[in-house]
This record gives structure tokens, C-alpha cells and sequence, in this order.
């Protein structure tokens, strides 16, 4: 059962899908296989009615844990989702890896393999599962969000969103990051899940070990939670009680490293 606010979470979320959707020619969405990109899926598909009516992207770092492959390419067989996926080859042939640098790798790894891809593409936005909450310079973001000539971001340099009057207009070339999630939280994500039964990857289930991943990226960077909730109904319990942050086990966030990667383009 879904409550008001939820409710009004994702009203606004779809009306966000459909305004890009209607402003921006050629967009694609990026699809991590983690829960806050898994509800952005769904909600895409109820924004168009079953139909994702742009390409879903997947940047691989080749060090992604095995399961989430798996997750991927079964989801995007049974719901036909047009699936297209990004490797910095170049940066890998050379041999980078985590252990010359966590920001230096995902600098390589993920933000220049998302720049490669959307130069190739031509993408003009790019839909992403970015939450206020989830830390704090994804706090300074915007629901359409401007990347200059290079694919950087400027957080002092973010337009004004006043009483949901959102800007779609952008000098030409410009590209734009969307984020329909801004305004949830990491419990409304798990509500939603719950409320709409969605198939979440079971990485983020205690199997009987006593942990579980509270955040998923790469294998070598994200390390388990110590947690027994073996269902979404004892995670929310678990999340209303937490004082840890959500990304505490993401080996990249150390320091100001966040802060960097995303000034230079990260997702």
C-alpha cells in the first residue's frame, strides 16, 4: 500500500520523466543495477506506460561484482530494454585498477567512460538516479542540472528551481543531467520498493552471514554492512534506527573525494 507521500513522490518524478523526455531530443538513462536506479527504471516504465522509449546505459568498469551482470542482462531480456553499455577499453588495456588510486581509477573507469559514450552517442541528457540525501554534494544538484562543453560541473553555477518551475531551456549544446529522485530519501526508495513489490537484487539481503550491501558499485571499492535484514520490511526498521551513513562503505567518498569526481562529470 502506497502512502500520499509516496504517492507524491512519484507523480512528481513521473511529471519530471515526461518533461525531459518532451525538451530534450536524443536522451538515455544511466542503470547502475543498484536500488535507487532499479526504482528509476520502474518509474520510467510507468511514465510511459510499460515502454522505456530511450536506450539504458551501463558503464563497465569490468570490476563490478558477478551478480549484478547477471541482474542486468536477465532484467533487460525480460523487460525488452534497449541496453547499451560503455567501457573505457583504452584506460583498462593500459592497466587501471583500484589499486593505483580509488578516485584516479573511477576518474578512468566510470566518469571518462560516461564522456566517451555520450560523445560517441550524442546524448543531449542524461537521466540519472541522483538522491539530495545520499550525500552532501548531490545535495547542491538540480532536477535539470548543466555540464559545460566538457561534461563538468559547476555547483556554484546551478539555475534556480523554485515552486517545482523547473528549467528546460539551455543555451544550445548544453548538456543536462536529469534527476528524478532528488527529492527521496533512502527510506522512500525502500518504501517504494515494498509498495511496488519491485525485484531488487538480493545483494542487498542478509544471507545468513550477518551482512549485506547497503550501497553497490565496484568490487573492490564497496564493502559489506554488518546487518541481519533479510527482507525490505527489516531494512526500513534497521534504516529508522541507523546513524551511519548510507555510503560510509564506498571507498571513493574518502576525503573530498566525491566532491572531485563529480565537479569532473561522475555520475
Amino acid at each position: 500500500m502506497m502512502n500520499s507521500h509516496l504517492r507524491q513522490l512519484e507523480d512528481q518524478s513521473v511529471y519530471i520523466f515526461r518533461e525531459a523526455y518532451k525538451h530534450f531530443d536524443n536522451l538515455a538513462m544511466l542503470w547502475s543495477m543498484g536500488k535507487d536506479s532499479t526504482v528509476l527504471l520502474w518509474l520510467a516504465r510507468k511514465a510511459f506506460f510499460g515502454h522505456v522509449p530511450f536506450p539504458l546505459l551501463h558503464i563497465d568498469t569490468s570490476y563490478k561484482i558477478p551478480a549484478m551482470i547477471e541482474y542486468r542482462d536477465r532484467f533487460a531480456r525480460e523487460w525488452r530494454l534497449e541496453l547499451v553499455i560503455g567501457q573505457n577499453k583504452e584506460a583498462l588495456a593500459k592497466g587501471m585498477n583500484p589499486t593505483l588510486g580509488r578516485v584516479e581509477c573511477c576518474t578512468a573507469l566510470k566518469t571518462n567512460g560516461l564522456k566517451n559514450l555520450i560523445a560517441e552517442k550524442g546524448y543531449q541528457g542524461i537521466i540519472l538516479g541522483v538522491r539530495a540525501d545520499e550525500e552532501g554534494t548531490r545535495a547542491k544538484e538540480r532536477y535539470f542540472s548543466p555540464r559545460d562543453k566538457h561534461g563538468d560541473w559547476d555547483f556554484r553555477e546551478q539555475p534556480p528551481e523554485l515552486w517545482d518551475q523547473f528549467k528546460t531551456t539551455f543555451p544550445e549544446g548544453t548538456h543536462i543531467r536529469i534527476h528524478p529522485l532528488l527529492d527521496w530519501t533512502e527510506i522512500n526508495i525502500w518504501e517504494y520498493i515494498r509498495a511496488e513489490s519491485i525485484p531488487i537484487i538480493d545483494l542487498y539481503f542478509d544471507k545468513g552471514e550477518g551482512t549485506r550491501y547497503r550501497s553497490l558499485g565496484c568490487a573492490p571499492c564497496t564493502t559489506p554492512i554488518k546487518s541481519t535484514a533479510r527482507t525490505v520490511d527489516e531494512i526500513i526498521e534497521e534504516l529508522r534506527k541507523t546513524t551511519v551513513a548510507e555510503r560510509s562503505g564506498r571507498a571513493q567518498d574518502e576525503g573530498r573525494g566525491m566532491e572531485l569526481l563529480r565537479k569532473d562529470g561522475y555520475m
